[in-house]
């Protein structure tokens, strides 16, 4: 795995942490959910793309 996609994984992983502490201290935000989602399969493609 590169650099550039484990700094992308880390980077989903604490988004998740943010968001989820987010939603529980001010409820839920769908967009912020959406962003985390649309980020989540950056990160996979980008991983996909590496391992090909």
């Amino acid at each position: 795995m590169s650099g550039s996609t484990k700094s992308m994984g880390v980077l989903t992983t604490v988004a998740l942490v943010a968001v989820t502490a987010y939603t529980v201290a001010l409820g839920s935000s769908g967009w912020l959910w959406f962003g985390w989602v649309v980020l989540g399969l950056i990160t996979l493609g980008m991983a996909a793309m590496h391992r090909s």
